[in-house]
């Protein structure tokens, strides 16, 4: 017999989170074998002296990586 701890999860698309490097926001959730897994568009910020190699910066975080 197998207990599911999995819960809904505890954040929710468009939703403005922190983590280790920068805030960004929600794109999509993902559950992957017991735990949700979210994909993050970084917020841009001021542009630096030295312009930016993309548009946009999007991460894959782990549901215990973020606040």
């Amino acid at each position: 017999m197998s207990i599911n701890l999995l819960t809904k999860p505890k954040f929710a698309p468009n939703q403005t989170v922190c983590f280790i490097g920068g805030i960004g926001k929600i794109k999509s959730i993902q559950q992957q074998d017991s735990r949700w897994v979210y994909t993050i568009e970084m917020s841009m910020g001021v542009e630096p002296d030295f312009g930016r190699v993309g548009a946009k910066t999007t991460i894959v975080l782990a549901e215990q990586d973020i606040r």
